[in-house]
């Protein structure tokens, strides 16, 4: 079973930025697959941003050119840097992972963006 912990949600006003952390319980260098999803309140868990094992990434339209997904392997962590937040950004952020067949999904962090 694979162990998901994000981290830096928060509150910030328009315009601002946060960066998000998922450490995973083992090494993340055989993961194929790595997102970030968010679940508004009364809306279904959409995608935010994705990326693979060779790196290619793929992103929501809504949030293309203000979000980064990057994976740093040494420290088992993918990250989100959102640049540019929108009061609709917010939504709670869950980390997933693809591993082994199974998939895996965080507790989620909350990202509050005020008008």
């Amino acid at each position: 079973q694979v162990q998901l912990v994000e981290s830096g949600g928060g509150l910030v006003q328009a315009g601002g930025s946060l960066r998000l952390s998922c450490v995973a319980s083992e090494s993340i260098r055989s993961i194929i697959y790595l997102g970030w999803y968010r679940q508004a309140p009364g809306k279904q868990r959409e995608l935010v941003a994705a990326i693979y094992s060779g790196g290619s990434t793929n992103y929501a339209d809504s949030v293309k050119g203000r979000f980064t997904i990057s994976r740093e392997n040494a420290k088992n962590t993918v990250y989100l840097q959102m640049n540019s937040l929108k009061p609709e950004d917010t939504a709670v952020y869950y980390c997933n992972a693809a591993v082994r067949g199974f998939v895996h999904w965080g507790q989620g962090t909350q990202v509050t963006v005020s008008a």
